[in-house]
């Protein structure tokens, strides 16, 4: 690839000058193990050409972060995939938080953290405690079971539509609808293919299950319509808003927590010493994020004419974030591949960063450290019972099956 399209003839020479990798990140043994390629995308350079799509990517933690903190630059409301907005009608309305810019942004994220407070955690924390713990305990009386059908797709299916005032007949759609969006932040490849199937029927659902007579009148959804009833946004920007619980705060969640348990289970020493020192509890699922990161890629959109380092970006350039490689990136963290629960990953951008850093986290760190502590009190030994599954996703490294064994406390 000589040039990106679109660029002006100066342009045209720095990024000509730039790098190229000839490897489809979205290939699904890259898909597998994003790992076995993340190296030699931070060696290819801090920016590089992706020839398979003709756009820049950065595998670098610090051009990451940089990207994902400079929303003026580098936008989200062109589309966060490879898809340009500009140029294809995305597949369903865009959403306001994920790919929106200010004030549209700004907007939206003051409303909805309104919604999904510290106040409002709390109030459901006992709820959620009493949840977690009988789960755990039924769990340590099997002794075996698979770590996401049990546990980590269980727990949030269980406890979070419930919050916001979802129906609970049809909630079966809830998780390949989520896949679903997130598998189209990639290519239209054979693994999007995978989740159009029953996809109309998903969509459908959600779209009813998210209109405000459809749903709890004590839940979060409802709190979203009342702010629609108070001018701050409209009936459809709330149904809109309503819906983006459902994939920010699902499909993410469970990935999360189903790397928390792979980590703990694949690292006995740290196990151990997470039982020895229980105040690592909060420090160990960020780790499990910067080790493993539920979200892999995401794109960014030069929103006009710009600069990262000494390279000259034109407006419309799409650059995919490689963050799973930007978590492991040896510039930034010491002996990277290893997980270890007393690290401090501060810093780590399995959230996303910047404005558009993921609305959700409370929930999934809330969800994921009452799961832990109960595990914690009743789990003597935690370690895998056979090999793990991958559920293949364009943007999420998130597993099928996880066979675990515990000893009870």
């Amino acid at each position: 690839m000589d040039t990106i399209e679109g660029t002006s003839a100066t342009a045209h020479a720095v990024l000509a000058d730039l790098p190229v990798v000839d490897l489809d990140p979205f290939a699904e043994d890259v898909l597998a193990d994003p790992y076995s390629v993340d190296h030699r995308l931070r060696e290819a350079g801090a920016l590089f050409q992706l020839s398979r799509y003709g756009i820049l990517g950065t595998a670098r933690h610090a051009e990451v972060a940089a990207i994902l903190a400079d929303w003026q630059a580098f936008g989200s409301s062109r589309g966060v995939g490879l898809q340009d907005f500009l140029k294809e009608p995305p597949w369903r309305a865009p959403s306001l938080l994920l790919e929106t810019d200010p004030p549209v942004h700004s907007q939206m994220r003051r409303l909805m953290n309104g919604v999904v407070s510290l106040p409002a955690l709390k109030a459901v924390l006992p709820r959620w405690t009493a949840r977690a713990e009988a789960l755990v305990d039924a769990l340590a009386a099997k002794r075996r079971f698979d770590g996401m059908e049990e546990l980590a797709e269980v727990y949030p299916l269980d406890v979070f539509p419930d919050t916001i005032g979802i129906a609970r007949d049809g909630r079966e759609h809830l998780l390949p609808y989520a896949a679903a969006v997130f598998n189209a932040y990639g290519p239209k490849n054979a693994v999007w293919e995978s989740t159009e199937v029953g996809l109309p029927d998903a969509v459908e659902w959600v779209n009813q299950a998210c209109r405000r007579e459809n749903l709890g009148p004590d839940g979060w959804g409802m709190q979203v319509y009342a702010a629609a009833d108070r001018g701050e946004c409209t009936e459809d920007e709330a149904h809109r808003l309503v819906r983006s619980f459902l994939s920010a705060g699902i499909d993410t969640t469970v990935s999360g927590i189903g790397t928390l348990l792979l980590a703990l289970a694949s690292h006995p020493d740290q196990w151990a010493r997470l039982r020895a020192e229980p105040d690592l509890q909060k420090r160990a699922f960020d780790e499990s994020l910067r080790w493993d990161s539920t979200a892999q890629v995401f794109c960014r959109t030069a929103m006009h004419d710009c600069t990262l380092g000494p390279v000259a970006i034109p407006q419309g350039t799409k650059i995919l974030l490689f963050l799973g490689a930007a978590n492991r990136d040896p510039r930034r963290w010491d002996n990277p591949d290893r997980f270890d629960v007393s690290r401090s990953s501060s810093g780590h951008v399995g959230f996303g960063f910047g404005i558009h850093q993921c609305l959700g986290q409370m929930v999934a760190r809330q969800e994921a450290g009452l799961v832990l502590k109960a595990m914690l009190q009743r789990f003597a030994t935690i370690r895998l019972a056979g090999a793990p599954e991958r559920r293949l996703n364009n943007s999420l490294h998130p597993l099928a099956r996880l066979p675990l064994e515990v000893t009870p406390a």
